[in-house]
């Protein structure tokens, strides 16, 4: 048997992930900082299902992490700090209001669909903003967080970024899944050629609102994970500038590519704190480099491990 060189560098990108905590055990930094780009990846992952396979240009994307976050955070506050309970939640609401919002913006196309997420988005975020109970634009603190009956604790740092771990490789699994799947194939057939498909007799709407759906759930899983990798939330983490981010590490990464969001977040977040310590001004540089990386690497970083495949 003969494996790829996509498939040998997935394997290894993912074995170090796993190794990496026992060698920088010492540096909490480091391991902080994978946590975090294990969160965005599972972020990125689920917009790679509307962005590249769906071609669903989604501006609100990032709503759903603040609405996992603040499941955290509003439960906590009222001193419920159990993780069946804030967690199930959690993952409900995002899928309710994903449900409402695809709902909404799916029947329309183009400009007019990027637009009305965002502001459906943008709604979430300044109720955020306004509500001073929970802390509005100064946020809420996270003084415990999830409790899981003594199962585990995600006060160790080492053990949250396994729980973190965890949850990227059960992400990439079911994402693989579901595009190999019926449901995938009539997505990304519908962003083929969509009129194609209504005069064959798919329901293309229907799988479209289940895409939304499913990529809301699993960007509010992404969300409970970073509420308590930060012991933090607050509004900022639905405004449409990290919606921005969460695009540009997709496209940065590799557009219907199964991994491409996973190298594009990790990308993304390590040429922000290396850029970063030399400047302030970092976005000066960063942001002609994201430019070019647009222009003159087709395919993402994704296509630099050789031909390009949506598995």
């Amino acid at each position: 048997m003969t494996f790829s060189r996509r498939t040998i560098f997935i394997a290894l990108f993912l074995a170090g992930l796993a190794l990496l905590p026992v060698a920088l055990a010492d540096q909490p930094f480091y391991v902080g900082l994978l946590s975090r780009a294990m969160i965005l990846s599972i972020a990125a992952i689920s917009l790679n299902l509307l962005l590249g396979y769906g071609n669903m240009i989604s501006f609100g994307h990032a709503v759903y992490i603040g609405i996992g976050a603040y499941s955290v955070g509003i439960f906590a506050y009222y001193e419920i700090y159990d993780g069946f309970i804030q967690w199930p939640v959690g993952l409900a609401v995002s899928a309710l209001v994903a449900l409402l919002f695809g709902a909404i913006s799916l029947r329309t196309k183009g400009v007019y669909f990027i637009m009305i997420t965002l502001a459906l988005a943008q709604m979430l975020y300044f109720l955020g903003v306004s509500v001073d109970e929970y802390g509005a634009d100064d946020g809420l603190v996270i003084d415990v967080r999830s409790e899981f009956a003594g199962l585990i604790d995600l006060e160790e740092g080492i053990a949250l970024y396994y729980v973190i771990f965890f949850f990227l490789l059960l992400t990439i699994f079911i994402v693989h899944k579901l595009v190999h799947s019926r449901f995938g194939i009539v997505l990304r057939g519908a962003k083929s050629n969509e009129a194609r498909l209504l005069a064959l007799g798919f329901p293309v709407y229907r799988y479209k609102l289940m895409g939304f759906v499913i990529a809301g759930v699993i960007c509010g899983l992404a969300g409970l994970l970073l509420g308590n990798f930060t012991n933090f939330v607050n509004p900022d983490m639905m405004h449409w500038t990290r919606s921005g981010e969460l695009i540009f590490m997709v496209v940065l990464g590799g557009l219907g590519s199964l991994f491409g969001p996973v190298l594009g977040a990790f990308a993304f977040l390590l040429l922000e704190e290396i850029l970063s310590d030399f400047t302030i001004h970092w976005q000066i540089i960063f942001g002609p480099f994201l430019i070019l990386a647009v222009l003159f690497l087709r395919g993402g970083i994704n296509s630099l491990l050789g031909s390009r495949s949506d598995g």
